[in-house]
Order: C-alpha cells, then sequence, then structure tokens
C-alpha cells in the first residue's frame, strides 16, 4: 500500500452517516481511513464496503486477539471485505500472529487482491510502565513494545503500530521495510486526552513513521476538511 499521503483519518464517530460525510469532506486531503471498533460495531461490515466505493483505502482496526484459527478466520473475511490494513495484537503470541499473515496472503491471493497489511499492536498508546505493572508484566514500557515488535516481525508481519515515541527504538532493530503505523499523533493546540505518548506529525514523520493515524483533530474540527489540509501543509 503507497503512502505518498501519510495521513490516516480516524472515523471515529457513531454512525455510518457521520463517518461517509466526514470521509467526503476530508478525502482530498488524507491517504486513507480508519475504522475502529466503535464505528464497525454501529455500522457493521457495510461501512467497510461503503467507504472502500469511495476509492479510499481503509484500515480495519479491530485489534483481533483470540486462538490462531479464530483470529486466521476473521482476518479471512477482513480480506473480502477488500481492506488494506488490519490489526492483530503482537501479544497474542507468534503462532497467531503466523497464522494471520498466513491467512491474510492466502485468502488474498485466491480472491487476486493484494495482500492487507497486517499491523502488530505492541503497547496500546494509552499505556504507560504504571498500567504494565498493574497487569504483571514487570517490562517498561519501551522494552516491551521492543520485545513485542521483534516477535511480530520474526512471525512474518510487515508492519507494526506503536506509539510515536518508541519509533526511533524500533527503527534502530528493526529491518528497514517495515511499516510503522503511529497513533498518538496530536497538533499541540488539542485539550488533553486519554493519549499519553503522542508527537507532532512532522515530529513523527522525522522519527520514522511510515503513516500517521490522526483522530480528534481533524474529525473534532471546526472545518474537517481545512485542519486535515493544514496537518498535511505542516508535514512538507
Amino acid at each position: 500500500m503507497a503512502n505518498k499521503n501519510p495521513i490516516i483519518v480516524a472515523l471515529d464517530v457513531p454512525s455510518a452517516e457521520q463517518a461517509l460525510k466526514l470521509a467526503e469532506q476530508v478525502a482530498p486531503a488524507v491517504g486513507a481511513f480508519k475504522i475502529g471498533k466503535e464505528l464497525f460495531v454501529a455500522a457493521g461490515p457495510d461501512i467497510v464496503r461503503r467507504v472502500r466505493t469511495t476509492g479510499a483505502s481503509v484500515f480495519l482496526d479491530l485489534k483481533f486477539h483470540d486462538i490462531p484459527n479464530t483470529v486466521a478466520k476473521a482476518v479471512a473475511s477482513a480480506v473480502r471485505l477488500d481492506v488494506q490494513m488490519l490489526t492483530i495484537h503482537a501479544s497474542g503470541g507468534g503462532e497467531m500472529m503466523r497464522a494471520a499473515e498466513k491467512s491474510a496472503q492466502d485468502m488474498a491471493k485466491s480472491l487476486g487482491l493484494p495482500a492487507p497489511l497486517v499491523l502488530g499492536v505492541t503497547v496500546l498508546t494509552s499505556s504507560n510502565n504504571e498500567t504494565l505493572a498493574e497487569i504483571g508484566c514487570a517490562a517498561d514500557t519501551e522494552k516491551q513494545v521492543l520485545n513485542l515488535a521483534q516477535l511480530a516481525i520474526k512471525s512474518g508481519l510487515r508492519g507494526l503500530v506503536c506509539s510515536p515515541l518508541e519509533i526511533v527504538a524500533l527503527r534502530k532493530v528493526l529491518p528497514v521495510h517495515i511499516q510503522l503505523v503511529t497513533p498518538g499523533i496530536r497538533t499541540g493546540t488539542e485539550k488533553a486526552d486519554d493519549q499519553k505518548r503522542t508527537l507532532t506529525p512532522r515530529e513523527a514523520l522525522a522519527a520514522g513513521a511510515s503513516w500517521l493515524v490522526i483522530g480528534r483533530p481533524i474529525y473534532a474540527a471546526e472545518n474537517p476538511r481545512l485542519a486535515a489540509e493544514k496537518i498535511l501543509e505542516s508535514i512538507y
């Protein structure tokens, strides 16, 4: 999936109508759209098809995490929806990640489609060292990210989702072709929220990000199209 425009807009809105209106508004200024749990649960798989009919790429962010066979079947279903990216939790382990990647490749080949980028989610950007300690993980955040990232690549994944603050460390140890998709992108003008580890778009790309997932700074703006255009201008 080419990324001439690295902005992925998160369609984190509660209805298909709002999502499609937003997509139509900002499409010329962005590279893809993310469909996450809120919208997918509210609107169902049809929202993916409807966004795809606009010609836009879709990043399906459902973070699959289950036994390998179940995840493989879920990935196959996502490929049938013709998504270009999807997420799984790297903490599901090597067998699960290998099953997911194989399912993506096999189903795409059978349909004559490019295989979507299966992205391993390392540590959620709302988490920090205290969160990891709370769930019984001894590693600090950066160490946990590196451990899971290396396991994901060893398991055959071609991309990762990670905080922008871990990009530099990951680029030091990962093959250059690995794509890094980063949420936690803020322009610096927003109110505080639950994202603890953030960078600006320019900072994240300079650190080595491949894609930037941007939600609130665009969808919550008074003029989403203008907000997206300003962010794109700030990058270049």
